[in-house]
């Protein structure tokens, strides 16, 4: 477990189809939902939960094989898997009406549900993410992708989540948020989520999840008419600016702001400049 300082949350469990599912739910109020990718967990978002928390009811799950989610061995770890699983929470929850806060795979996620129920969506946050088919991928992910050397680099040696604690992030990360974000991956099995992530990425139409994230993409003139706030960073190295021209075409009418010297993990890089920008979105669109 983290140190309770930077992560001060007690994590609930939902049973999915035999296999628990973690997620927090701290505060009250009108619900954002915040999605991370890989490889990361809710862990990402603890500073943005802390800082919305007494206003709002913020959820975050840990996607399936993330975080302290189950991590079966033996399973669907698909776009349209996690978006089911998403969408069993929510319903479990009871919730009607949300936010979404998106990163990395938990845009394709986060737009997929959206897309299924655009009525009930309120506001998205968007980081350095996409909800779109494109082939551009850097070497050293697609190096990932390959049987055996992709089970060696990702679950053997964790590359994968190591890699990014200085690949996706500007400024030297502290050692104890570095620990925090390896603590769900300690073992071979323990990465399965991670590896599968990686061999789930849709660059042809023959990839299992082309289908799907092409009809998320399609759906998303369904969105248009819903606030949108776009936080970038401007040096990720997968992610590029590329990506945000691209939601840029899509949301003209986003709000957005473009972080030149934040990495991937634009939360960790840029978190003081983007706080006051992701309150006050919250508060104009969403507060009662």
């Amino acid at each position: 477990m983290p140190d309770d300082i930077l992560y001060p949350f007690v994590a609930q469990k939902i049973s999915i189809q035999g296999h628990n599912l973690s997620f927090l739910d701290q505060g009250q109020g009108r619900v954002i939902v915040m999605l991370h990718g890989n490889p990361t967990w809710s862990f990402f978002y603890r500073n943005l939960a802390i800082l919305l928390q007494d206003k709002y009811r913020v959820i975050v799950p840990d996607h399936m094989g993330c975080g302290f989610s189950d991590k079966p061995q033996d399973y669907s770890y698909t776009l349209k898997t996690h978006i089911d699983n998403l969408e069993t929470l929510l319903v479990d929850l009871d919730i009607e009406k949300f936010s979404l806060v998106v990163h990395d795979w938990g845009g394709a996620i986060g737009m997929g549900l959206a897309v299924r129920i655009p009525e009930r969506v309120e506001s998205v946050v968007v980081m350095n993410t996409a909800a779109f088919p494109s082939q551009r991928i850097p070497l050293r992910i697609r190096m990932c992708r390959v049987p055996l050397l992709g089970d060696l680099i990702v679950r053997g040696f964790n590359g994968f989540a190591r890699g990014a604690l200085t690949m996706a992030v500007v400024n030297k990360m502290a050692p104890t948020v570095a620990r925090g974000y390896l603590e769900p991956y300690d073992s071979w099995a323990h990465r399965i989520a991670l590896l599968r992530f990686v061999q789930d990425i849709p660059l042809t139409p023959k990839d299992a999840s082309w289908k799907s994230l092409t009809e998320i993409d399609q759906g998303l003139k369904l969105l248009q008419d819903i606030p949108m706030l776009i936080l970038w960073g401007g040096r990720d190295f997968c992610f590029t600016r590329h990506f945000y021209n691209a939601w840029l075409q899509r949301f003209p009418g986003a709000e957005s702001h473009f972080f030149p010297d934040a990495g991937h993990y634009v939360l960790e890089d840029a978190f003081n400049a983007m706080a006051p920008r992701l309150t006050t979105f919250f508060q104009k669109n969403i507060t009662e």
